[in-house]
């Protein structure tokens, strides 16, 4: 590389701080800049525990960043000016670059369904946990996916007694092996969280949620853990993008529309093996935030870089602090028959997610 390239890396969550700490020691010549809205950096992945009232770690993102000498921005994005590379905080305030990586990963989608905005919470962010107001009076818990059995079964365990319904169309764990969804459903019963996997949910009200088959399920709490998407910033700032807006890419990760621009996470389109698309999981935004970082550099030294090559290697999910499950899966993200499940998992499972923590800690 010749002179001082500027490089601006939108989010600062796993992927922005993986493609951050990688470029701190490859683009050693560059100004590397970092914006974000949250001046903390949590693990997203422990926010179901910090919604049934655990302290999970929080770590200064100014403080982690300066420690590499990358400079950080505390503020929100609001506009990208493709054409004269630059992003925009507010009218008078914007930082220009040569190399733009958006990660700004995804949010809660409360529109989705009547009254969610209104009547529930989410566990999206940490702002958004440390609104849930947990009372004695039942949680309903609406959705069988990843975060709603993590949830329902944290807050199974932290809160004895507590009435937790797990709602969803579907099996919890539907997706995974017969022996994984066994598992699940056994340990969520046992720490007494009431399945339905025939709920289909068309309203959230004050006092619960309300079912395709018209009955009300009375709640005096409501999390809706489904609907994720992306922020709409790339999509109104011209870049070229899917449905749910987020930014399409090549096999290096290089907007389509814009080659100055990469793209990693769950803000991303990213191809994986047999032509599926990576799901949004930290699983995907560490080492897509890292790839993005090295095929930047490769082409700022005139290297073309080779495609980036993913597989899965497991799914892993918490069941309690005591209690996880580990999902080995085939490279497309399929599961395999083999499962690891009880205190072994959960030990495994806290090892990843430290490990996760550590990657993007500069």
């Amino acid at each position: 590389m010749t002179g001082q390239h500027r490089i601006v890396v939108l989010g600062a969550g796993y992927a922005g701080l993986a493609a951050a700490r990688r470029l701190a020691g490859t683009a050693r010549d560059a100004q590397i800049t970092v914006v974000d809205a949250r001046a903390v950096f949590v693990e997203r992945v422990r926010l179901h525990q910090q919604a049934a009232g655990q302290r999970i770690p929080a770590w200064d993102i100014r403080e982690l960043l300066e420690r590499k000498k990358i400079r950080f921005v505390h503020a929100c994005a609001t506009e990208i000016d493709t054409a004269g590379r630059r992003v925009f905080f507010d009218a008078q305030h914007a930082l220009d670059y040569d190399i733009l990586v958006y990660a700004l990963g995804s949010i809660a989608g409360p529109e989705s369904v009547p009254g969610v905005a209104e009547h529930a919470y989410s566990v999206a962010t940490l702002e958004d946990t440390r609104r849930l107001a947990l009372s004695r009076g039942p949680v309903a818990v609406v959705g069988s996916g990843a975060t709603g059995i993590e949830l329902a079964a944290e807050l199974g365990e932290s809160h004895p007694g507590l009435p937790v319904l797990l709602l969803g169309s579907e099996e919890p764990g539907a997706w995974l092996s017969p022996r994984a969804r066994t598992h699940i459903r056994r340990t969520l019963e046992r720490l007494g969280v009431r399945i339905r996997s025939d709920a289909e949910v068309i309203e959230v009200t004050a006092d619960g949620v309300r079912l395709a088959d018209g009955s009300l399920v009375e709640s005096a709490a409501t999390v809706w853990t489904t609907g994720f998407r992306v922020p709409d910033l790339a999509a109104r700032s011209g870049l070229a993008v899917d449905a749910e807006g987020r930014v399409r890419t090549d096999g290096t990760l290089r907007s389509v529309s814009h080659p100055e621009v990469y793209a990693a996470g769950d803000a991303a389109v990213v191809a994986g093996p047999g032509g599926h698309e990576l799901r949004m999981a930290c699983a995907t935004a560490l080492p897509t935030g890292k790839y993005a970082a090295d095929a930047a550099v490769a082409r700022l030294r005139g290297v073309e870089p080779r495609p980036l090559r993913f597989r899965y290697l497991v799914q892993c999910l918490s069941l309690g602090r005591r209690d996880a499950l580990l999902q080995f899966v085939h490279a497309d993200d399929s599961p395999r028959r083999t499962v690891l499940t009880g205190r072994t998992a959960a030990w495994v499972k806290e090892g990843i997610v430290r490990g996760a923590a550590r990657a993007v800690r500069p």
